[in-house]
């Protein structure tokens, strides 16, 4: 065979690699399959759930004066937009005084919901850009993401139940990157979210019944084997006719394709496909409220099966202007949002925050009935940030931003207060986010200063 015949393009094969590898997850750590991963299981000793993390963001900021509780500590009382939460007070955090400061305006004027969604979760400021030179920060998800994507099937999974928009001019002057995305590989990639629960669940799990699944996963790992090995295989056959040159870059090619294997290896750890115990969902559904109870239960599947344990799920984007007829709402969203202290304008706003937290309280009545491996609630082992990057929608104001924390990461946080920390960046409280999942050693990240939050 000729060098030009063998020479694959490298990104095509690749990417086509890459499609056949895309496999489905995987039994959880805690419950491994197979009698030598028994065995292991046993030696280690009783299982202990790991700790989740997850980012859920909603659009436009919140009715302040409904949502925040009244008094402080553990002495505190829900505010009317959190009072479907009330079964979940003794596993929550409400925290005041996080800031965004990059996210205001400073010297680029007009943008504040791009800019919003931009630095919620990257602490960073967005360089004002509608063309292809994005560029603001990696986000808190992706930075853990990195540290313990290994230990699953999936390092991160990113949802939304909203538009997905990775280029074009949207908020005066940004890039729909900005606005669209808040999870962020790289500080020029972002991570797009997916908005079709269908697709999320075949991505988890694959498509057809469990036997089908299972089936289908151990033929692709036999193709996948194959067609590893023929490329290996064959690259071996080539090495000494190949000048110091092309060596260089067979190299280069092949440390791509072991990077592959070794994923396939890490994937076969995990044993057989697990069996949800869910339909697959059809499609995205005509109605939003079913959408989102729909991403909702695949965030739980995923972290019910340690699929991944770290996760972001848009609700809606920062500036989204959708409207709530069902409700007897015909306005849209970002409208309301811009009340100008006009008293219907803003009970309507106050609908539209009680009506997501509604669903929000759903979520967490399945997370709390959800029983893991050593007996406690995964609810109990995460740590859910409910979160906006706009405090005040009217006035666009990134200070004071409404975050919550449900979950008390195994008991490794304190859980059931109404925390009021001084005025500080948000990214303080992300860095207080990674010990609890065992990361250590990260002292800076977006705009932190050094002060703890979860003290």
């Amino acid at each position: 065979m000729s060098l030009e015949r063998w020479a694959l393009d490298r990104r095509r094969f690749l990417r086509g690699l890459g499609t056949c590898v895309a496999l489905p997850a995987f039994e959880s750590l805690l419950t491994p399959l197979g009698a030598r991963a028994a065995e292991l299981a046993a030696a280690r000793g009783p299982a202990v759930a790991p700790v989740r993390l997850a980012f859920v963001t909603f659009a436009n900021g919140a009715h302040q004066a409904n949502w925040w509780p009244t008094g402080e500590g553990k002495n505190f009382t829900l505010g009317a937009t959190m009072q479907p939460l009330a079964p979940f007070k003794d596993q929550l955090q409400i925290i005041s005084g996080l800031d965004h400061e990059n996210a205001t305006p400073g010297d680029d004027g007009a943008g504040d919901h791009a800019r919003a969604s931009a630095t919620l979760l990257t602490g960073a400021r967005a360089k004002k850009t509608a063309g292809a030179d994005i560029r603001v920060g990696m986000s808190i998800d992706q930075l853990a993401a990195q540290h313990i994507g290994q230990q699953t099937r999936f390092a991160s999974l990113e949802m939304t139940c909203d538009d997905v928009r990775r280029s074009g001019k949207c908020d005066s002057g940004y890039s729909c990157a900005y606005q669209f995305n808040v999870s962020w590989r790289s500080e020029t990639m972002p991570v797009p979210p997916e908005p079709n629960p269908r697709l999320v669940f075949e991505r988890l799990f694959g498509g057809g019944s469990p036997e089908e699944r299972a089936r289908n996963y151990r033929l692709r790992q036999q193709s996948q084997r194959s067609v590893l090995d023929f490329v290996l295989g064959e690259a071996r056959s080539l090495e000494r006719r190949l000048s110091p040159r092309d060596e260089r870059k067979l190299d280069e090619y092949l440390s791509s394709v072991r990077d592959v294997e070794a994923r396939i290896q890490r994937a076969e750890q995990f044993g057989d496909v697990p069996d949800p115990e869910f339909d697959t969902p059809a499609g995205i559904p005509p109605k939003f409220e079913e959408h989102m109870r729909l991403m909702y239960d695949m965030l739980l599947l995923a972290f019910k099966t340690d699929s991944t344990r770290i996760a972001t799920l848009i609700l809606a984007h920062d500036g989204n202007n959708r409207a709530y007829p069902e409700m007897g709402i015909p306005e849209g969203h970002h409208y309301l949002s811009h009340h100008q202290g006009d008293p219907t304008k803003l009970d309507k706003v106050a609908r539209i925050d009680a009506h997501y937290m509604q669903y929000f309280a759903e979520f967490l009545t399945k997370m709390a009935a959800t029983e893991e491996a050593d007996g406690t609630s995964l609810l109990s082992n995460s740590m859910i940030v409910y979160c906006c990057g706009n405090a005040d929608g009217n006035r666009h104001t990134h200070e004071n931003l409404p975050v919550l924390v449900a979950g008390s990461a195994g008991g490794r946080i304190e859980t059931g207060r109404y925390l009021q920390v001084p005025s500080q960046p948000m990214s303080n409280l992300f860095l207080d986010l990674l010990e609890p999942l065992g990361i250590r050693g990260v002292n800076q990240f977006g705009d932190s200063d050094g002060r703890r939050v979860l003290v």
